[in-house]
């Protein structure tokens, strides 16, 4: 069973006096003998104005903070006259999501000219307060690069690598978490799933361009983690609604879960994940200091010769399976113990497959410590040293709380958002529905969740539609080299692969944990919206794939 890609944290701070506009609760509004069905949820805001100092820009911005209601597939706007007049508004069997964004608008900035990119975490069940307090937002909290910093006060900052110099930002909550709500019969079944969720977006993102008049501005999408399995499936459905994207932006890319090295032994005979995962093993290998002799001075060489490895030898050795005879079976332990750090008596006994769990057990074996699954700088003691896998994440226990304190303060102090309801940073989604049904078929398809031919098909459908995918080297939730091998094997005219570009970190799944690399990654990011917002071609080639950063 593939591991969860949430974040594991929550933490509320002390309420403030409500906003204007803001529910104290997320009780049902009753009316008596309605005419027709009443929502049970609402469109509610809070304005506020600030200003930032990033990419050697002063910004001075309009914040908005609040809800947009969107409702399932299949749903009609159109005024409906009730047939009962005693039916209440707790009986109405329609459900709807009020999905919690905030906006950020730079002044005296006309909508043509300015882009407006769209944010979101993953999960399933995460909402967008990893990428807003971390990463791109105005504000920034302060942690540790790779270790537990103390409990708070935390401290915000200006973030002077906030996106606003290029774009203006709406981050976006998924239904049910953050301040977002479900409501209605049914609502679990119609939000949590793979192409409910997406159709959620779409719809909030085309109720948000008609609300703000932001039709006619480039546009964007950011996902980061199963926020990027979400963005190949929204940007299907926006390129066929009509809405032509000028790129899209990927961060720690899953899109094929067949590749998920979280827990491949359960699915044998897809060796892929085990190709995937060991550059990352390699790079954190290196890290840690844990590879046998001298280690190399140049990482990114490094891995270009663990990477041309995995897909020609060691691809090679674990297609042959039970045929691969002992003398090579040995030969090629060997060599991944030159590559990973890994006892050969260890590997031989895995049969030469190491899934996550096991590698971040197995490393640091000799200093009973795991290492981190989002981060594999990160590390931290192990709970049963005699476990096969690591039994928690080092970094969400790192950096979590300081993530979610921060922003539970910042949304009703800054923001004026928020009064004494509960800010979900994440939700349980055991009933997940992964059933996808992919374009130009008729039914959902059986199997692992694979989008892939989403993101391929709007490529195909927008041909000047750009993407760019950042990774960090260091991330095992969604392992770097898996997310290049997606983009390589996508259903589409081979030319198309030119409006694909790809940029790498020496972080990890979290890529702005790590300073230097939030610095890399709003320059990538800010340049590239810069080349693509006109909606034509790069203004330049696109940087070499092994780029760092």
């Amino acid at each position: 069973m593939i591991r969860s890609l949430l974040l594991t944290t929550a933490l509320l701070t002390a309420p403030l006096p409500f906003a204007s506009g803001a529910r104290a609760d997320d009780t049902t509004v009753k009316i008596s003998k309605p005419d027709h069905p009443v929502p049970h949820l609402e469109n509610d805001e809070a304005g506020s104005d600030g200003s930032v100092d990033a990419g050697g820009q002063h910004v001075d911005y309009h914040a908005v903070a609040g809800t947009l209601v969107v409702h399932p597939r299949g749903w009609d706007d159109a005024a409906k006259t009730g047939t009962d007049a005693d039916k209440s508004a707790d009986d109405n069997p329609t459900a709807e999501a009020s999905m919690f964004y905030v906006a950020y608008f730079r002044k005296n900035a006309k909508a043509e000219n300015r882009p407006i990119t769209f944010l979101y975490n993953g999960g399933p069940g995460s909402s967008s307060v990893w990428l807003h307090m971390g990463a791109l937002g105005p504000r920034r909290v302060v942690t540790p690069d790779h270790s537990h910093g103390p409990a708070a006060p935390y401290q915000l900052v200006n973030n002077d690598q906030s996106l606003m110099d290029a774009s203006d930002l709406v981050f976006v909550d998924a239904p049910g978490t953050g301040f977002s709500r479900i409501a209605g019969k049914d609502k679990e079944k119609d939000f949590f799933g793979v192409d409910q969720d997406a159709y959620a977006f779409d719809q909030f993102i085309t109720t948000f361009l008609s609300k703000y008049g932001r039709w006619n501005s480039p546009k964007y999408l950011f996902g980061e983690s199963y926020g990027t399995t979400r963005s190949a499936v929204l940007a299907n459905e926006l390129e066929q609604d009509n809405v032509d994207l000028n790129g899209v932006i990927l961060l720690s890319q899953i899109l094929s879960f067949d590749l998920s090295v979280d827990g491949p032994l359960a699915n044998p005979g897809i060796d892929e994940p085990y190709i995937a995962a060991l550059p990352t093993y390699a790079a954190t290998a290196w890290y840690h200091h844990k590879l046998p002799g001298t280690p190399p001075a140049d990482l990114p060489a490094f891995l270009a010769e663990v990477e041309a490895y995995a897909g020609t030898d060691y691809a090679s050795a674990l297609q042959q399976g039970a045929l691969l005879d002992h003398d090579h079976l040995e030969a090629v332990a060997k060599k991944l113990n030159q590559y990973t750090g890994l006892p050969v008596a260890y590997l031989e006994k895995a049969n030469l497959r190491v899934d996550g769990g096991m590698f971040e057990h197995a490393l640091l074996s000799d200093d009973t410590s795991n290492t981190g699954r989002f981060d594999t700088r990160f590390a931290g003691p192990s709970m049963d040293p005699l476990a096969k896998e690591a039994e928690y994440d080092p970094q969400s226990a790192a950096i979590g709380s300081a993530y979610v304190s921060a922003f539970n303060d910042y949304v009703r102090r800054q923001l004026g958002y928020g009064g004494t309801r509960a800010y979900k940073s994440e939700i349980q989604v055991d009933n997940w529905d992964m059933k996808h049904q992919q374009p130009n078929t008729s039914q959902p398809a059986t199997g692992s969740l694979n989008v892939m031919p989403d993101l391929a098909a709007a490529m195909v459908y927008n041909p000047n539609l750009k993407v760019q995918l950042n990774q960090g080297y260091y991330d095992l939730a969604t392992p770097y080299f898996g997310g290049e091998y997606e983009m390589r094997h996508l259903p589409m005219p081979r030319a198309l692969q030119a409006n694909i570009e790809f940029r790498h970190y020496e972080s990890g799944h979290m890529v702005y944990a790590h300073q230097d690399s939030l610095k890399q990654l709003h320059d990538n990011v800010a340049d590239f919206i810069r080349r693509t917002q006109t909606g034509g071609g790069m203004a330049k080639p696109p940087a070499p794939a092994k780029q760092a950063g």
